[in-house]
Parts: C-alpha cells; sequence; structure tokens
C-alpha cells in the first residue's frame, strides 16, 4: 500500500523552553499529519545526547532524551511552578536551539520535580515500580553511569580512574551507595521519558499516524552501553578501543570520516545468537513503529580505522555479520519492521544482503543528477519496495539545494521535470511531486522541504562541528493553504492515509 509522511525531529518541533519536546505542539503537529493525509511521522534518535549534541552519538542506546520531557506537564502535575520554568535563561532565540543554556536551566528544573514527586509518592507507585522491573535490564547500568559521569564533572568514562572505569565490583558498590539519590534521579527522568512519550505516541497511532523512529548502527564509546559491556565491543584488556568506526576517503572528503565509536566484536555477538541486538531492537519496536537502521552497509562489511588516527585514511574493510544477525532477530521477533539505510557506494554483497533481508531500502531524490552518470536514484530506476526521501537530515533543504548545484547537474535535474531553470529557487513543490509520484511503496518529505525553507533551516552538514542540529520550525508555520496542498498531492499520487 502506497504511503507518505513527514521527516521531522522532535527537537525541531517549535515551543517554549529552548528546544521541542512531547508538548502541545507535538500533539498540534500530529493533528496537522492526519489533516494532510500522511501516514508517517520519521523522527530522529531519540536517546540523551552528549558532546557536539548529535542524536547520533548517545550516552545510551536505550535512554531517552530528558530534554524531550514536556515541561508545562510536569507544571500541570504540581511538580514544577509556571514561575520556574519561566525565569530560566533556555536561549532566547526561538529559530534555533541553545544546547549550553538548555543543559544548565533544565536539569535544575528537572531535580526539583523529582524531590516533589518524592515527596508525594510517585516513587512508591506500583507504575513506578513496574517501570523500573521492566527496564532494569538497561536501566541501572545508565543511571550509575550517568551518576558517576557527573561526579567526575562529565568526563569521558575512559578518563575515569581505573577501578571504576573497569567495573571493580567493589567499587561500584561504593560508588552505587555515595550516588544512590543521583542514580534516583537519573531513574526517574527516563520515567517521566518513557511516560510522556508513550502518550504522544498512543495519540499519534490512535490518529492513523505511525513514527519512524531511527537508530544508529553503533553506539557512542562514551556510553553506558560500552562502559557496562565491553566485551561487545573491540577494546583491549584496559578497555581502549583497537580501532574505531567511520568512512573511507571519497568525492565529499579527501581525508574520510573518523566517527570514533567503538566497533562491534561480532564473533563475540555471533556466539550469544545475538542477544544484545535482539534486546536492542525489541526496544526500538517498543518506542517505535518502524525501525530505520543507519548504515546499514556496516552489517556487510564495515571500515575499521586504528585507534589513536586522526584521519580515516588507513582504515580497512572488514566482514560484518551479513544475514546471520538478521536471521537470529527474524527467528526471535518475527517479520520486523526495518528501513535499511542503505544510502552511498554500494557494493554487490550489499545490494544481495538487502536483497536477502527483503527491507526497503532508501532512494534519495538530491543524489540522482549527477549529470556524469546514469543514477540508481533516478525514479525512473526504483522498484516498489524502497522508501523515496527529498533529502534527509543529512541534506540542504531542497529549496537550498535547487538553487547550490552546478550548471550541469542543475540542467539534468530541470529537464528531468521539465522546467525552465530560471525559476529554480521555487522548484522545490516539483521535485516533491516527482518523489510522490514514484512507485516508492513510500514517501518521506522532511517538513522543511514542504515549507520551501532555505540552507538556513539545514539539520546537519556531515564532517562539521557548530551549527548542527540546531533548527526550529515557527510556529503555525503549516498554514491551511500548505497543508491541503499537501492532502491533494498525496491523494492524486495514491499515497493518502485511509
Amino acid at each position: 500500500m502506497r504511503k507518505s509522511g513527514v521527516l521531522l525531529p522532535v527537537a525541531s518541533l517549535p515551543g517554549s523552553y529552548g528546544i521541542g519536546c512531547f508538548s502541545k505542539e507535538a500533539y498540534d503537529f500530529v493533528d496537522m499529519l492526519k489533516g494532510a493525509g500522511q501516514s508517517y511521522w520519521q523522527i530522529l534518535p531519540l536517546g540523551p545526547t552528549g558532546y557536539g549534541d548529535s542524536p547520533y552519538q548517545s550516552f545510551s542506546t536505550f535512554a531517552g532524551n530528558p530534554y524531550f520531557i514536556d515541561l508545562k506537564a510536569l507544571v500541570e502535575e504540581g511538580f514544577l511552578t509556571g514561575e520556574e520554568c519561566e525565569t530560566v535563561d533556555f536561549g532566547r532565540n526561538e529559530a534555533e536551539i541553545d544546547y549550553a543554556k538548555i543543559y544548565e536551566g533544565r536539569f535544575p528544573l528537572l531535580k526539583k520535580a523529582y524531590v516533589r514527586a518524592m515527596n508525594a509518592g510517585v516513587m512508591d507507585s506500583e507504575e513506578y515500580r513496574n517501570f523500573l522491573k521492566r527496564e532494569a535490564d538497561w536501566l541501572e547500568d545508565y543511571a550509575l553511569f550517568m551518576a558517576v559521569k557527573d561526579w567526575h564533572a562529565g568526563k569521558s568514562w575512559d578518563q575515569w580512574e581505573e577501578n571504576i572505569r573497569l567495573r571493580n565490583q567493589a567499587v561500584l558498590e561504593c560508588y552505587r551507595k555515595a550516588l544512590s539519590e543521583e542514580i534516583s534521579f537519573y531513574k526517574y527522568l527516563q520515567y517521566l521519558f518513557q511516560k510522556q512519550w508513550f502518550a504522544l505516541k498512543a495519540y499519534a497511532n490512535q490518529n492513523g499516524i505511525q513514527i519512524i523512529g531511527d537508530i544508529p548502527i553503533y553506539v557512542a564509546f562514551d556510553s553506558a552501553d560500552t562502559w557496562a559491556n565491553p566485551e561487545l565491543f573491540a577494546l583491549d584488556e584496559k578497555n581502549h578501543p583497537t580501532a574505531v568506526a567511520g568512512c573511507p576517503p571519497d568525492g565529499f572528503s579527501a581525508t574520510g570520516q573518523l566517527w570514533g565509536n567503538p566497533l562491534y566484536r561480532w564473533d563475540y555477538h555471533k556466539t550469544t545468537g545475538f542477544v544484545w541486538w535482539i534486546r536492542r531492537i525489541t526496544a526500538c519496536l517498543r518506542l517505535y513503529d518502524v525501525v530505520r537502521i543507519d548504515h546499514f552497509r556496516g552489517f556487510d562489511e564495515y571500515y575499521a580505522i586504528p585507534y589513536g588516527d586522526k584521519t580515516a585514511e588507513h582504515g580497512r574493510w572488514m566482514p560484518g555479520p551479513g544475514m546471520a544477525l538478521f536471521d537470529a532477530v527474524h527467528e526471535s521477533l518475527g517479520d520486523v519492521p526495518i528501513i535499511a539505510e542503505d544510502l552511498g557506494f554500494l557494493t554487490d554483497t550489499v545490494k544481495q544482503l538487502l536483497k536477502d533481508s527483503g527491507f526497503p531500502g532508501m532512494k534519495v531524490i538530491q543524489f540522482a543528477f549527477d549529470s556524469r552518470e546514469e543514477s540508481d536514484y533516478l525514479p525512473h530506476n526504483y522498484d516498489k519496495n524502497c522508501v523515496v526521501y527529498t533529502g534527509t537530515h543529512d541534506n540542504d533543504t531542497l529549496a537550498g539545494w535547487c538553487v547550490s548545484l552546478n550548471e550541469e547537474d542543475q540542467s539534468m535535474a530541470f529537464d528531468y521535470i521539465n522546467r525552465d531553470r530560471a525559476s529554480a529557487k521555487d522548484a522545490y513543490w516539483d521535485f516533491i511531486c516527482l518523489a510522490m509520484r514514484s512507485v516508492a511503496d513510500t514517501c518521506i518529505i522532511p517538513a522543511q522541504d514542504f515549507l520551501g525553507l532555505g540552507s538556513e533551516a539545514r539539520i546537519n552538514t556531515p564532517s562539521t562541528l557548530g551549527g548542527n542540529w540546531i533548527w526550529r520550525m515557527e510556529e503555525e508555520a503549516f498554514t491551511e493553504e500548505i497543508i491541503q496542498k499537501m492532502r491533494r498531492m498525496t491523494q492524486v499520487t495514491g499515497r493518502l492515509a485511509l
């Protein structure tokens, strides 16, 4: 069945207190999607972010981001006051996220709410006890990790004292006792996150909107996952990485991309029946209706860069788990709704892995128009089992892209849509329509593209620091005129939600 949806990070929602969250504005966005005849809301990873603010470098693959907790809901429940929230400086530019201000202002408020919730008996409730029991297999390590991290002034865990870095059991117990209040606070934040997120997701589902969630293939080195489960990763006896993730030099980067994530010990994962991965995907399927797995190529072959290298030039390709992983997932969980992010240069073995898995891959309109060669991203080359995007969070907006193309590629693109190049800045709807008309079963359009926003609304520019992950949508950006235009295009291209 043909469907469509909109890509918008939760952080990019409008609203009070500096960052998008699970507030009224999120519910309003769901209402907008329903009114526009959409079926999906695609978001970015929901994990707690660290240095650099990237949702792809999280302190935990299982935890949720406390930034997304709706403070107004805590006011309504009596755990905060409106005055307490209003007196905090969250950054005064509502069009951009100021992560430093949010970090400094939000956690003191959340600690006040925690103390009042504890005094009100929330932690003694059956609901809270059930939450602790249900999430114990990751929550205990995560809460302890964050508390110890705070104790060490936010330093990465590889800079902690060796006895806690290597998880000496007696020392772990000492920290648990000494930091019991902080540990309890971090558990409470996860309770709030889940309570609010599942309420929002239920509302979306009740209104015919499914959530497409995003999980990175790798976890961050500075994470509870790596610290608590070193046996899963390519680490030495002192728990330092032996090699890290990235991608080799290409036309976009002469020295490649050095991501720095720890690599998996796939041989060990295989001996366990990939149990950690099954746990991870199970958790994601509770949070989301459909899971997009980033960097699918890494399951076929992954690029290993020697630890300590300053660039990605001297890495080498190593074999990944292949279908053994997905066979284990299928055996344990049945048919799971997964989208494979298969962008970039694909070898024949990656293409075969995608075919064997049966997962839909991704097509991106902005990648289609290379005047030098025929492209798999041109819509006439699609098959139905794929998801087409005009662009992703790593691309420029359509409006920005249209005017930045070189002359040859722009000529090809505008010939393809049979449009005069003189009107390039207004052509974004034509490319949206091109994606919607394609045979792809699913079509996802970034919110900025429907709104016709320029490069100032770009979410992320890969391999750059600063200025990323900060864009926020304006209040009531989706006018009734835009909503009805979306709905009509969705209808005439056979994608209207029933």
